[in-house]
This record gives C-alpha cells, structure tokens and sequence, in this order.
C-alpha cells in the first residue's frame, strides 16, 4: 500500500517551481535566451548578407542565391529562408536567381558596415588589441550595436571619416567620403605617394601585408616593377610584393618634384653604436599608445641611441633624454628617425 509522503510531494513542487523560474524568467530564463540566440543568428545571417550584397555591388558585381551560400558558410536552410524574409521585408530583390538590393536593404548594410568601422576606429584608437584583430572582432560587434549606440560611439571618437585601413566611414545619412587613389600595383617606376588605404580583404592576403609591417600614411617610391613583382622603397626599407598584394595597398600620388628622404627610416633599424633624431611617429600607432610612446620621450627632435641589445633579438633597450626605454621591433618600426 503507498502511502503519502508531504515532504517528498513539497519537495517535488518546489523542484517544479523552480525549473520553471530557471526556463520563464523573464529576459534570462533559459527558454527565452534560447529564442533570443536563434533571433540573434538570423539577425546576423540578414546583415552579413546585406553587407555582402552591397560591398559586391559596389564594385559592380552581383550574386544569386548559391554565391551567397557559399560565401556565408551557414546551413543553406537557413540562408534560402533568411533570403526569402528579406525578399518580403523588402531589403532585396530577385531577378531570375539574381539577389539585388533594394533602397532599404543598401540604408541597412550602411549601417552595418557604419558600426563595423567605427568599432575598428575604437580597437585601434582606445585599445591594445594587434591590429591583425580589428576586422574579426568588429565583424562581431556590428550586429551588437544599436544606431543610438553606433552614433554615441562616432560621436566619442569625433566623427572620423576613415577607418584604421583608410575605408571610409558613412555617415549618419549614408553618406562617405571618396578614395581617391590609385593601387600600387599600376604605378610607374619612380612614383612617389603616401599609402592612405590597405585593403583587409581577402584575408590571407591581408594577413601577408600586415608580415611585410606596411604601414598607412608612409611615403613609398616605386623602383622595380614587373610581372613578378613590385619594388618600393619605404622608410629605410625595401618592399618586395607580388602585384597581387600590391593592389591592396592604395596610395595618393605625390609631387613629381617632391624630394624623397632616403635617409628617413625606422628605430628598428638602427645599429649598435648609431644615434639618430625623431621625426615622428607612424600613424599606425594611435591613441593611449601614442601619447606613451610621447610621454616616455618619443617627440620630434629628441637624439636615440641604443643602449642594451637583447640576444634574443628583442625587445631593445633605447637610450632617450637619459632614460632607458625598452620596446619591441613593432613598436620601434612605428617610430622614424634620422640617422
């Protein structure tokens, strides 16, 4: 014969009460976080390909439903529907398998690519993240940021017009300011410009631009190209690319008499026993690094010197206005000097 246990029944109840709280409870309930993360990947899978469509037909190309799949790498269920609500929410359009953007659907990936180099602009300039990072954690944080969040964030960082890459970041109204530039890889021998844009994009090749420690804002002078290869001259350095990789990188031409500093070149370069001048510091290096780099004695006009060399190679120790300071070969290839 059973017989009725209250406690046992209590204790059942409460169980129940509170695997209900944990699955119901509004906002974190374990149900609710589950809707909110299936929400929050078709979110994203709509604005990856809003911002692939318009990158695409930016530069005169168009993809139809099986490019985007490939391109996305998600379950293709979900993309094909995913395509579908946005053909019904009128962001896009089809054209036979053709997928095109509408008015609407080119406002939103703005905003998407908006957030994308802004949050780039903030790693670069407020934090020590390598910039090999920026792009993979901005791809992130875009579909976290809200417009009002995105605009407080331009408005933080003083509305810049370029990201660290030199993208150009829309505005508010959608709109950006022009590149004007011409590819490395099409100028003639002996050309100087100013590098103002590297693009991150593919990846791989990006990754290979970042190695060779090619920086936006140095000034090159073309003197070898080829089918084979591009050979530039940069503070103090020959750079030898494939064209390939030089069409990455974007420059502004300069003056045809404008004299060209053979003799400007970086503090990882110095030897033993060499003294040199500041001239500057590289663009490349922004924000809270660059007022350290400043406050430790990196200003224009100050003598350097090295004072301890590592036998592992680095970091270096440089002897500046009577103090000595270590720091590694990236950071010094960021500082210029004269020799």
């Amino acid at each position: 014969m059973n017989t009725y246990n209250p406690i046992m029944a209590l204790m059942v109840f409460f169980g129940i009460c509170l695997l209900a709280y944990l699955l119901f409870r509004p906002n974190n309930g374990w149900f609710w976080l589950i809707r909110k993360g299936s929400h929050s990947n078709d979110k994203i899978i709509v604005e990856d390909i809003l911002k692939r469509l318009y990158h695409n037909e930016n530069s005169g190309k168009y993809l139809n439903t099986n490019d985007i799949v490939r391109i996305l790498k998600q379950n293709e269920k979900m993309v094909i529907e995913s395509i579908d609500h946005m053909a019904n929410q009128g962001l896009i359009r089809m054209e036979g398998d053709v997928v095109k953007l509408t008015k609407l659907g080119s406002d939103y990936a703005l905003r998407i690519i908006r957030a994308h180099r802004l949050w780039e602009r903030y790693l670069a300039e407020k934090t020590g993240f390598n910039k090999a990072e920026w792009h993979e954690r901005a791809e992130r944080k875009e579909h976290e940021l809200s417009m009002d969040e995105t605009n407080l964030l331009a408005y933080k960082l003083g509305n810049p017009q370029f990201d660290p890459h030199g993208d150009p970041i829309p505005t508010i109204t959608g709109k950006m300011a022009k590149l004007r530039g011409v590819p490395v890889s099409e100028l003639k021998v002996n050309t100087i410009g100013r590098i103002i844009h590297i693009k991150d994009k593919p990846d791989i090749i990006y990754k290979q631009i970042l190695a060779e420690n090619i920086h936006i804002g140095s000034i090159i002078r073309i003197v070898e190209k080829s089918k084979e290869r591009i050979v530039f001259h940069s503070e103090g350095e020959a750079f030898k690319l494939a064209p390939i990789m030089a069409g990455n990188i974007t420059v502004s031409v300069l003056e045809k008499n404008l004299a060209f500093e053979d003799n400007v070149s970086r503090l990882n370069i110095l030897k033993e026993n060499e003294s040199a001048k500041i001239i500057g510091i590289s663009k490349e290096i922004r924000g809270e690094s660059r007022r350290r780099l400043l406050d430790l004695g990196f200003v224009k006009g100050a003598e350097v010197r090295i004072d301890l060399l590592n036998p592992l190679g680095e970091p270096k120790a440089y002897l500046i206005k009577g103090t000595s300071i270590a720091l590694r070969n990236n950071q010094a290839s960021k500082i210029l000097i004269k020799k």
